[in-house]
């Protein structure tokens, strides 16, 4: 299987992983041009987040976030390894360093020992057919049952 271009998986059905039906019809989403896949893009009002600033348990499930982050910042962002004070990891996506370092220096109990990315795309590209809007009922439904 090829590793879509555009939004970094080859799984074109993987999100959203959480409340799925919920979120393709209550949130906006990151529709890809490429291979259709819905990547949740909401922007959270009570926590002034969007849905790529929350922390990941893996690197994997970032990723699968990480063309929101790439999107919204109109340029590549990365993906850092976190640990809090009792050494437990998360991910999570920043757009540059000093994004990175100015969240560390908000969270003194947590580091970021290699302080550059685990992974991100070298450039930021624009894609044609891509799209950023809610999804109809019908167009949630169908999205699911290709799952």
């Amino acid at each position: 299987m090829m590793i879509c271009e555009e939004c970094y998986t080859n799984e074109s059905r993987i999100t959203p992983l959480l409340n799925p039906l919920d979120c393709l019809t209550h949130h906006t989403q990151y529709i890809c041009g490429t291979c259709g896949r819905c990547i949740c893009i909401e922007y959270d009002l009570k926590r002034r987040l969007q849905r790529w600033n929350f922390p990941f348990r893996s690197a994997e499930i970032a990723r699968l976030y990480l063309r929101t982050a790439d999107y919204t910042m109109k340029k590549p962002c990365g993906i850092y390894e976190i640990k809090d004070g009792r050494g437990r990891c998360s991910y999570k996506i920043f757009a540059d360093k000093q994004d990175l370092e100015l969240y560390l220096k908000k969270n003194k109990g947590k580091t970021c020992n290699a302080m550059s990315p685990l992974f991100s795309m070298e450039e930021y590209k624009e894609f044609a057919n891509t799209q950023v809007r809610q999804l109809t009922a019908e167009e949630a439904r169908q999205y699911l049952a290709e799952r």
